[in-house]
């Protein structure tokens, strides 16, 4: 059985915080994004419970009448909750080894696993909404190759469509 989905990046936003609102920018990227999926089979939403992510596909959601179905598993990965000014050097590590885990926070797999419950519940054209570290996990998680130089390429937004068929998936890149 084959599943397609769109994984999105949210928009341009205020901060890294759970309820950290679009800019205005960001806003007009969301606006930008539901005119971007005007030709793509969408048949549901599934967003992080984070705002900026719920904002990001809101315009989306309010052209094609679906709701927005909230999963807390979309939420942004927690790499650690001790202040780590080193953090990027941290997260770099984590692209390497998937169960390295830092004071308070989860590993890359635990992440990616958590991720990939929702696409395995999730019906066929589901469109998941996320953070940069959550979705470059879940592309790892179905693309290898995929890692942390991957990771700091992704635009805000950025779109992927994965599809998966039995063993065998791809993962394209589709924002510009």
């Amino acid at each position: 059985m084959k599943k397609t989905f769109y994984l999105i990046r949210h928009c341009k936003a205020e901060g890294q915080a759970p309820d950290a609102e679009l800019t205005a920018e960001g806003s007009g990227q969301a606006r930008a994004l539901a005119d971007f999926f005007e030709d793509f089979e969408v048949d549901h939403i599934i967003s992080s419970p984070f705002t900026r992510a719920i904002q990001s596909i809101e315009p989306l959601a309010a052209a094609r009448n679906l709701p927005i179905q909230i999963d807390d598993r979309l939420a942004e990965r927690v790499l650690s909750t001790s202040d780590m000014p080193d953090w990027m050097e941290k997260l770099e590590q984590s692209f390497v080894d998937l169960d390295l885990k830092f004071e308070g926070g989860e590993s890359a797999k635990e992440a990616a696993e958590r991720g990939a419950e929702v696409m395995a519940e999730a019906p066929d054209n589901a469109l998941l909404v996320t953070h940069g570290n959550m979705m470059g996990l879940l592309l790892k998680k179905f693309e290898e190759a995929y890692g942390f130089e991957e990771w700091k390429a992704l635009s805000n937004p950025d779109v992927y469509i994965l599809t998966i068929e039995g063993e065998n998936t791809s993962a394209k890149r589709v924002w510009e």
